[in-house]
């Protein structure tokens, strides 16, 4: 899809002002915020506050909501970091290797690396039985993969979505 702010391969940053900053630190604190509330904390009309918000999702500022979900709760107790060296560094074999990762439910996030590896993956699991049967019956086996290396988080220091919205301040 081709995006008409795309300027030098770069995406242009849309001008945020302090309400805008008002309405997204809100939302990131609280995605259930009733546009009436939203409204009384960014100082703003309930109407205008709309606007701003609808601006700010077709913008793509606001990319969606969701319900923090705990996995300790649910059973998952294992949060693993998964580095992959590809068998060959071609479009069609990053092209395979990405197709698998998005298929697969456990891997959370996946990001394309410079250094050693060329993909680290984060990835939950149930116990480390899940974490064996995603290395060694998936990810290893696959055509695209030459090495894989795991590492099991033992203890979360942090767990954020927030972005740093400080940095945005309006000058």
């Amino acid at each position: 899809m081709h995006d008409p702010c795309m300027k030098t391969g770069k995406r242009r940053m849309l001008q945020l002002d302090a309400f805008d900053l008002k309405i997204i630190s809100a939302l990131q604190d609280d995605g259930r915020l009733t546009n009436q509330e939203l409204a009384d904390l960014a100082g703003l009309s309930a109407s205008q506050c709309s606007r701003r918000r609808m601006r700010l999702e077709e913008e793509k500022v606001i990319s969606g909501y969701h319900a923090d979900l705990s996995s300790e709760a649910l059973g998952f107790g294992v949060i693993a970091f998964i580095q992959v060296t590809l068998a060959t560094h071609s479009p069609d074999n990053s092209k395979r290797f990405r197709t698998l990762v998005g298929r697969i439910d456990e891997i959370q996030e996946a990001y394309s690396l410079t250094g050693d590896a060329d993909y680290v993956l984060k990835a939950v699991l149930r116990d480390l039985k899940g974490l064996s049967n995603l290395v060694n019956d998936v990810l290893m086996p696959h055509q695209s993969v030459a090495h894989v290396r795991s590492s099991i988080v033992l203890d979360r220091l942090k767990e954020s979505t927030r972005l740093p919205l400080r940095e945005l301040r309006p000058g």
